[in-house]
């Protein structure tokens, strides 16, 4: 390393080879201090961080399910209908099946509306119908089936058709036409059923045929 300096640097500064080894390292250390700090100071690949999207809200299930409109306003939970006779002076006679919490007004409707001329003066439109009962339009009103005297009641009349849903053995045998084992399958098939939905349901009791149901159908309610 002394040979290769030049001799005027040699001879001025009286250069040793301890003082050359010491400057040789000194210069390999900057060299690599300055290397290690451009390394450090290259750009470096930043990675985006990811875009979580965030769940959706879960749907009620009550959203998902269709309404059915009814003529009397929303239909009740669980689609309860009931059957209605429209008789009388309206365009189409006839059962009609409704909403639970229909009116009369909307069992005109469904039988086609009143026909022109007929007086309705009587007639609440307003009032909720149940489930079994005949609407009449213009026509007198049809006298009420006779107070029966039935068994276990105390030995009194009833007031009105006797309930399929609440009458007794006994109450059921003091009908005309039926008997004590009649009247036992009468409760056994509301048993088995949870009730009468409907005075149409008593002909599938096991003994009431066409003939029967039709003397029994005006004394009985469901």
């Amino acid at each position: 390393m002394r040979e290769r300096l030049p001799v005027w640097f040699q001879a001025r500064c009286g250069v040793e080879p301890r003082t050359v080894g010491a400057v040789a390292i000194v210069l390999v250390v900057a060299v690599g201090f300055a290397g290690q700090q451009y390394w450090s100071a290259r750009p470096q690949p930043v990675t985006a961080p990811a875009v979580i999207a965030p769940a959706p809200a879960p749907v009620p299930v009550s959203a998902l399910a269709p309404v059915a409109a009814s003529p009397g306003g929303p239909a009740p939970p669980g689609g309860a209908r009931i059957v209605v006779d429209v008789g009388g002076k309206v365009r189409e006679p006839g059962v009609r099946r409704l909403s639970a919490g229909s009116r009369v007004e909307d069992a005109l409707a469904a039988a086609g509306g009143v026909r022109p001329g007929t007086d309705t003066t009587g007639l609440n439109r307003a009032r909720v119908l149940v489930d079994g009962e005949q609407v009449l339009v213009g026509v007198p009103a049809q006298p009420q089936p006779p107070a029966l005297a039935l068994p276990g009641g105390g030995g009194g009349p009833t007031a009105g058709p006797l309930s399929l849903g609440s009458a007794t053995v006994e109450q059921l045998d003091g009908l005309p036409g039926v008997g004590p084992v009649l009247a036992r399958h009468i409760v056994d098939f509301r048993t088995a059923r949870g009730g009468f939905r409907s005075v149409e349901e008593l002909r599938q009791v096991n003994g009431i045929g066409e003939r029967r149901f039709a003397d029994l159908r005006r004394l009985v309610r469901p």
